[in-house]
């Protein structure tokens, strides 16, 4: 005994010296060997057991259990059988008679401790391990003791650690779905009596002004009268323990979802208590729990009674989270969804007091996000199956959630939002590919809710409608995917917007076009803010905050303008000449070279609103060949000023002083134009004649190499590709070929220019403008051939012979080269 006094004494000592502010690191590795080396002493348990019965420092407490953790963890096997037993006798007991008194920190790590027994021993040499967490939950004075005990066995026993066998972990899986059904009634027996108790001696509500307002949907939704009466009772003011015990008994069912099958064992009585604490969620938030004899967490002791709700919908959202559902369970799962969403019929809900705005701010955020990955789940992983059933109204619930979606506090929120709605939106373009001919039937059934979201979130993206939100939105700082939140906002919207526009192609038309128009009349109208001065460069006289605001929009339009239209062959003849005058105003202007007081402000959206004209008109390329094809014998006059006026676009850009994003976007669409349309003219026209001269000119600028790239494959294929429409005796084969044997002679001028020196030793300087020559050509050479590949065989024997010579070059300086890096 005095030994033990002694021991604990000195491990006090040694312990507040280890976290004392003045300890050295040095001094502290001393200690922390000292404290290895007892642990590692056979029967040192002994001494920790006394220790724990005897102190009131946290350290020491901490200290002993973890020597019993590595104890039991890590060389249990080799402890005396009698050793075990009084153990496994003495740390439940110890448990049992200070558990209220305990830190919960140490209490908690105490019963984790007692079920890493229970991990190596039960049931074999621990039979009542699992018979004693059922008696301490049954018992009023350890029930939470015992609900602790049951999350504990549940996370280190149906979950375990990679320390244990494949055959041990199928064995406890095993054992503790043997119990499943015994401690869930005791869980649904805990929850219900507290809510009954409670539910007494609540008094009921006077009936509420706007109570009748939601019947209708509420009879849909629930099937039932007394069912609705049952949602509708008033949540009970619980006292601080019961609260305690129901977020615990909440807890262990979140956990026991996670893994066990959905089956019969999760009753319609279980359910219906869940839905009854989710309710607590939509309340207000109300008092916070006060302390429960010392013995609740810290984190718990200012929760809110909202907290339960939170609880009850984790539990619905493990549930929800299954795929896999027996026949037998589609029902509950039918009658889960029915509660949910009277709840949130509930919280979307306005009336005199609340708008839903603000009905949605005075909620929990945790809850808000419980409930949103609720709908996520519903709609990813059961839509398919509940929307058959004549029970649930699919598009009642459509119209909740735009509520609850146009709502939201947050920017995260509405996000989120959008996700679920995008996962709609994929359900039914699937749907409706697989189904072909039900196909008109399920766009009728919906086609108001779709019409209705597309005009939601166009509005949400305009600063007319929505200016205070958009203008909080960061445009500056960039997150994970390299996004800031005002491109985050824009592009989740817009991809919500052209997944309609995919299903309802018309309505999407007349709802987009006039926005469009309205943004692109603003930048038409541009020329009257600008002045040139006499060094040629831009400057708008003013930059006023709706200017600002509709060149922010403009470009993302555009983009799903593009995404539209290439559906609506009907639209597209008036929509192309309109996108092109758009793409010539820009670069007439040249709005890409304007000087502002504050450059980051307007100048950025001017050029994006001049690569995305380009793009979108890039996106037309398909509809350009196919009218190509109609009128070429006939009528071509606006195809060819459509055509000619495109390139006059194009050609002031392809210039190594443009911005590479516009720059590009011009390459992208000259490569359209010679390889998807390929009019016959194209070689004629003056701005094409133009961009041929300027990139075989030796003394013009170079272009970046990506540009290069591109430009040389358009110029190529303007060449190479056969026409269409034409026989291949109007082809010009004889002509062609000579022309493009002598653009790639202009390409590789330098190229072939290194084989009379391959041979002979090159100073640093030299060698690296030779490995820059030849990167630069071979970049370009690749990128011919490999644009003719899949090509006519005319057009590939042409390719052929262009190369001789540069292959022939390659040859030359293959020996020479092959161990310089970065050309190999």
């Amino acid at each position: 005994q005095a030994s033990e006094e002694a021991s604990l004494r000195a491990l006090e000592s040694l312990m507040t010296e280890f976290f004392h502010n003045c300890t050295t690191n040095e001094r502290k590795r001393e200690i922390e060997e000292l404290l290895n080396n007892f642990a590692q002493q056979i029967g040192a348990w002994r001494f920790c057991l006394y220790f724990l019965s005897s102190t009131r420092n946290d350290y020491v407490m901490m200290y002993s259990l973890t020597v019993f953790e590595n104890l039991i963890n890590k060389m249990w096997l080799g402890v005396p059988s009698q050793d075990k037993m009084e153990i496994r006798s003495c740390l439940p007991k110890l448990l049992l008679a200070h558990h209220k008194t305990l830190p919960y920190f140490i209490r908690n790590k105490l019963c984790k401790v007692i079920v890493d027994i229970g991990r190596q021993d039960w049931p074999m040499f621990y039979h009542d391990f699992f018979t004693n967490i059922l008696q301490l939950i049954q018992s009023p004075v350890t029930t939470p003791l015992g609900l602790i005990m049951l999350k504990t066995t549940s996370e280190e026993l149906a979950c375990p650690r990679e320390d244990l066998s494949v055959a041990r972990k199928e064995e406890l899986r095993k054992l503790l779905l043997e119990q499943v059904q015994t401690v869930l009634g005791l869980l649904t027996g805990i929850l219900e009596s507290i809510w009954d108790k409670h539910s007494a001696t609540a008094a009921t509500p006077p009936p509420s002004p706007t109570s009748g307002e939601s019947g209708d949907l509420l009879s849909s939704l629930l099937q039932s009268p007394s069912a609705a009466k049952l949602l509708n009772q008033p949540i009970p003011i619980l006292d601080t323990d019961s609260e305690y015990i129901c977020s615990l008994a909440l807890e262990c069912l979140a956990h026991l979802f996670s893994w066990i099958p959905l089956s019969t064992s999760i009753t319609p009585s279980l359910l219906t208590t869940i839905f009854h604490f989710a309710r607590f969620g939509c309340d207000t938030r109300a008092r916070k729990m006060s302390s429960v004899n010392g013995s609740s967490p810290s984190a718990l002791l200012g929760q809110e009674r909202g907290r339960l709700g939170v609880l009850a919908m984790a539990c619905i959202n493990e549930l929800m989270s299954k795929n896999c559902v027996p026949m037998e369970f589609e029902e509950y799962l039918l009658r889960m969804f029915q509660q949910t969403f009277y709840l949130l019929q509930k919280i979307t809900r306005e009336n005199n007091a609340h708008t839903v705005k603000s009905r949605l701010e005075e909620l929990d955020e945790s809850y808000i996000e419980k409930f949103t990955d609720f709908l996520r789940l519903f709609v990813s992983v059961h839509l398919r199956r509940i929307e058959s059933y004549s029970q649930f109204p699919v598009v009642e619930f459509l119209a909740l959630l735009f509520k609850y979606t146009f709502h939201q506090p947050t920017h995260e929120g509405y996000f989120s939002c959008l996700d679920i709605w995008t996962l709609f939106l994929d359900y039914l373009t699937s749907k409706i590919k697989s189904r072909l001919a039900d196909k008109e039937a399920v766009l009728n059934r919906y086609e108001d809710a779709l019409v209705l979201l597309l005009t939601e979130v166009l509005n949400r993206i305009q600063f007319r409608y929505n200016q205070a939100q958009l203008e909080e939105l960061d445009d500056e700082t960039l997150d994970d995917d390299q996004q800031t939140e005002w491109q985050r906002y824009l592009r989740q919207s817009l991809e919500v917007v052209a997944k309609v526009m995919e299903l309802l192609p018309t309505h999407a038309f007349s709802t987009l076009f006039p926005v469009l128009q309205d943004n692109l009349e603003v930048y038409l109208g541009l020329q009257q803010f600008v002045v040139t001065s006499g060094t040629g460069n831009n400057h708008p006289l003013t930059v006023c905050s709706s200017l600002f605001h509709h060149c922010k929009t403009t470009p993302d339009l555009l983009w799903c303008w593009s995404r539209c239209v290439q559906s609506l062959c009907t639209v597209m003849c008036v929509c192309t000449p309109r996108l092109v005058k758009v793409t010539l105003y820009g670069s007439q202007i040249k709005l890409y070279n304007i000087e502002t007081a504050v450059p980051s402000v307007l100048k950025p959206d001017l050029i994006d609103v001049h690569a995305q004209s380009l793009a979108a008109l890039q996106a037309y390329a398909h509809w350009l060949a196919q009218f190509y094809s109609e009128v070429h014998r006939q009528n071509p006059e606006q195809f060819i000023s459509l055509v000619s006026t495109a390139l006059e676009a194009i050609t002031p850009l392809i210039s190594s002083k443009v911005q590479e994003k516009l720059l590009l976007s011009a390459c992208h669409l000259l490569v359209s134009l010679a390889t998807t349309v390929r009019p016959v003219f194209l070689i004629s026209i003056p701005a094409v004649q133009k961009v041929f001269n300027r990139i075989t000119d030796t003394s013009a600028q170079r272009l970046p190499d990506k540009a290069q790239v591109l430009v040389c494959r358009a110029l190529s294929n303007v060449l190479l590709l056969p026409w269409p429409n034409l026989p291949e005796s109007e082809q010009q084969w004889a002509v062609r070929s000579t022309n493009h044997a002598s653009l790639v002679s202009a390409l590789t001028r330098d190229y072939r220019q290194l084989k009379a020196t391959a041979s002979l030793p090159q100073r640093k300087v030299q060698l690296e403008d030779t490995k820059v020559i030849i990167h630069q050509t071979l970049s370009v050479l690749e990128d011919i051939v490999e644009s003719v590949s899949g090509e006519s065989t005319k057009s590939r024997q042409i390719c052929y012979q262009s190369l001789q010579e540069s292959v022939q070059v390659s040859l030359a300086l293959f020996p020479a080269f092959i161990h310089q890096s970065g050309i190999t």
